[in-house]
C-alpha cells in the first residue's frame, strides 16, 4: 500500500478505479478497506475511490500524542493530495464524518461534495456515557464489550433476522481491540466539530439513522442543523448501516455525489 507522512506519521492507504477522487473516511478502529471495501465498486465505473487508513487503524500505525480531529483531518487532507488530481468528495462515516467534517472546513479548497453518515456536532451527556461505558467494558471483559457491539451497533430486527447462530458468528469475528482503537473511542468522548461548522462550504448530505442508539438520529440532525444550505436524508437502520442497509446508502451517495 502506498504511504503519505502526515502529523508525525505514515499514512496508508489504496485507491481503485479511475477518474476524480472519491474519499471514504472510516468509522471507529476499523480500517477503510474494512469499513467501505465492499461499496467501493458501485463507484470505481467513474471515480478513483480512496481509503485512507488514519492514524490506529488498518496499516498506519497509533499516534504517540492523543488524537485530535485536526490531526486526523490533516492526515486524510494529506492522502487526498497525494492520490488525486484536484477536489475531492468525501464520505464520512461515524468518527470519520466528524474528521471529515473537520477536512472540509480546515481544507474548504480540497472538497467538493461532503456526505456525513452517522456523524455528530459535539458531545452530550448521553454521548460521554455511553463512550466511557465503552471504555470500562473493554478494559474490564472483551468479550462483554464485544458482546455489547453488536447490541447496540446493529437494529433490532438486523439481529433478530441473523438468528443465534448468525449473532453468534457476529462475535467470534469481532476484530480484536488495538491501542488505536482505544484511541479513537478516547477521541469519540470529546471530539467537537461544532467551531468548524460555520466554515463549511461544500455542498453536504447529512444521513442520520432512525434506529442507531450509538449516535441517536437527534444527534444528525443537529449536525445538519449546523451546516448552513446541507440536505438531510434518513435510512431505517441501526449504526453500522454499512452492512446493515449498504444498498440504500451507496443509492443516496450516488444521487448526491454523482448528479
Amino acid at each position: 500500500m502506498p504511504t503519505i507522512n502526515a502529523s508525525g506519521t505514515n499514512v496508508s492507504y489504496s485507491t481503485i478505479g479511475q477518474g476524480p477522487g472519491l474519499v471514504f473516511v472510516a468509522g471507529t478502529g476499523l480500517p477503510a478497506e474494512m469499513n467501505f471495501g465492499h461499496l467501493a465498486g458501485a463507484f470505481t465505473d467513474s471515480r478513483t475511490v480512496i481509503l485512507p487508513d488514519y492514524s490506529g487503524s488498518g496499516q498506519t500505525p497509533a499516534a504517540d500524542a492523543p488524537l485530535t480531529v485536526e490531526m486526523l483531518a490533516g492526515q486524510i487532507a494529506a492522502v487526498a493530495n497525494a492520490a488525486a488530481d484536484g477536489p475531492v468528495d468525501l464520505v464520512g462515516y461515524s468518527l470519520g464524518a466528524v474528521v471529515a467534517a473537520g477536512v472540509a472546513a480546515s481544507h474548504p479548497e480540497l472538497v467538493r461534495r461532503l456526505v456525513l453518515v452517522a456523524g455528530w456536532p459535539g458531545p452530550d451527556a448521553r454521548h460521554e456515557l455511553a463512550i466511557d461505558l465503552w471504555l470500562r467494558l473493554e478494559r474490564a471483559d472483551h468479550d462483554l464489550f464485544t458482546r455489547f457491539l453488536q447490541l447496540t451497533c446493529l437494529s433490532a430486527p438486523f439481529l433478530s433476522a441473523l438468528g443465534s447462530a448468525g449473532v453468534a458468528q457476529l462475535i467470534a469475528g469481532a476484530p480484536p481491540i488495538t491501542p488505536g482503537m482505544r484511541a479513537h473511542m478516547e477521541l469519540d468522548a470529546i471530539a467537537d466539530i461544532q467551531p468548524m461548522l460555520p466554515r463549511i462550504a461544500a455542498p453536504t448530505l447529512v444521513i442520520g439513522l432512525t434506529r442507531d442508539q450509538v449516535v441517536p438520529v437527534e444527534r444528525a440532525r443537529l449536525l445538519h442543523e449546523g451546516i448552513a444550505g446541507s440536505q438531510y436524508a434518513e435510512i431505517d437502520s441501526g449504526h453500522l448501516v454499512v452492512f446493515e442497509q449498504p444498498e440504500e446508502l451507496v443509492k443516496l451517495c450516488q444521487a448526491f455525489l454523482l448528479s
